[in-house]
């Protein structure tokens, strides 16, 4: 008896080192208030964690905004002239890069130009890379972004969003919205930068939730020094970002801290953000994890990881860079449920764009899916499969989904 009891010890331990997230058919305490009914305006800021540290890490916040939005300056879809308060209808380019070449998804409509390096970890065959910028130090589109500061498809399956081609209106630096949100650490590929992935972040933050995107000092697109081994170690920079986030989330009247739900945390990333965020689950956290989304990923970058947590993983069936196999490998680890959003004939992420085929099934999925694991939304799971599904383009599979 006493030996039954030890191996059954050392395996609900062996379990929990797999993955120290939640998983239960509702991983979100009953004390969660509703998902919201209603799409929010979006507010979006800068901060760095570490500046004069050895891995510097600016970070780019989109959040909700109670409409009207405060005074302030406007970035992605309408942006007003350089002295105005207030939004118009003036529109802005997608974010500047320093690169015009590299693959990296963005809300320009510009053609996509050929890439310099086929190889490269980010989106490429179809995504648009936004037009050149002629200054290679802005992360956010025009001069309405705040200097960085030092702490801080009309689908109906669609919950409460803005349109999928037009996307939310960004105010720059606009209080953040009464309550607490829920927060979702986004992570970039390589050669990539977070305000390229604003065509789905801000839609995230416009369905309540608050997205935080580092930089990663080695891999972004400006990285001085440009390193694909070190995506190693970008698990251990989100997990610094989660505690700077967690010691915010305790200062009274912080102005973005005090609107933290820390303990309703999800991760997400595209190519090498999407090995970064399955990463996060081999490392003992500050707060566990209760969702990821991998997005063209899979690689194990700290070893093999098991979630427990749910996990969604999307990814195309011609995807070069990252084969689909990759994905589904990872899919396959998975302890806890498990999703797979697949897109026919597309390749490493053209459809993160707006307009792309694919994109309104994406959209609706990965905002679904994290309705249902950090607000507890049961109708938001009930839709997964409507939301995913368009024969044709998308096919989805689950594996020890609650019913």
């Amino acid at each position: 008896m006493r030996g039954q009891r030890l191996v059954a010890a050392l395996t609900t331990a062996l379990l929990a080192g797999c993955g120290p997230a939640v998983a239960t058919s509702d991983p979100v305490p009953a004390t969660v208030r509703p998902a919201p009914e209603h799409p929010y305006a979006v507010g979006m800021r800068q901060f760095t964690v570490d500046p004069d540290g050895p891995r510097p890490l600016p970070v780019t916040v989109w959040y909700p905004v109670d409409p009207p939005a405060s005074p302030g300056r406007t970035t992605s879809r309408t942006a007003p002239g350089p002295a105005a308060d207030s939004p118009s209808s003036a529109t802005v380019p997608a974010p500047p890069s320093a690169d015009p070449a590299a693959d990296s998804p963005s809300s320009a409509t510009v053609p996509a130009p050929s890439s310099a390096d086929p190889a490269a970890d980010s989106p490429s065959s179809g995504t648009v890379p936004a037009p050149p910028s002629s200054d290679p130090a802005a992360d956010v589109a025009s001069h309405a972004a705040p200097a960085p500061g030092r702490s801080g498809s009309g689908r109906p399956a669609v919950a409460p969003s803005p349109g999928t081609k037009t996307g939310p209106r960004v105010w720059a630096g606009a209080p953040v919205a009464a309550g607490r949100f829920p927060v979702v650490v986004y992570s970039h590929g390589l050669r990539s930068l977070p305000a390229l992935h604003a065509p789905l972040t801000s839609r995230w933050a416009a369905a309540g939730l608050v997205v935080v995107a580092p930089a990663y000092p080695r891999t972004n697109r400006r990285a001085r020094t440009f390193s694909r081994d070190d995506v190693r170690n970008q698990p251990a920079d989100a997990w610094r970002l989660v505690r700077h986030l967690v010691r915010l989330s305790t200062r009274p009247g912080d102005p973005l801290g005090a609107h933290l739900a820390m303990d309703r945390l999800a991760a997400a990333g595209h190519s090498a953000g999407g090995h970064t965020t399955l990463g996060m689950f081999g490392s003992a956290p500050p707060v566990p994890l209760r969702a990821a989304i991998v997005i063209a990923g899979g690689r194990p970058v700290v070893g093999p990881v098991r979630p427990l947590a749910p996990v969604l993983f999307v990814h195309g069936t011609a995807d070069r860079i990252v084969p689909q196999s990759i994905g589904r490998a990872a899919y396959a680890r998975c302890l806890g449920p498990a999703a797979f959003l697949s897109l026919r004939g597309q390749g490493h992420g053209e459809y993160l764009g707006p307009g792309r085929p694919g994109f309104p099934e994406v959209l609706a999925t990965t905002t679904d899916f994290l309705r249902w694991t950090l607000y507890g939304d049961r109708a938001a799971l009930r839709r997964l499969p409507a939301d995913a599904t368009t024969p044709g383009v998308t096919a989805f599979t689950t594996r020890s989904f609650p019913a």
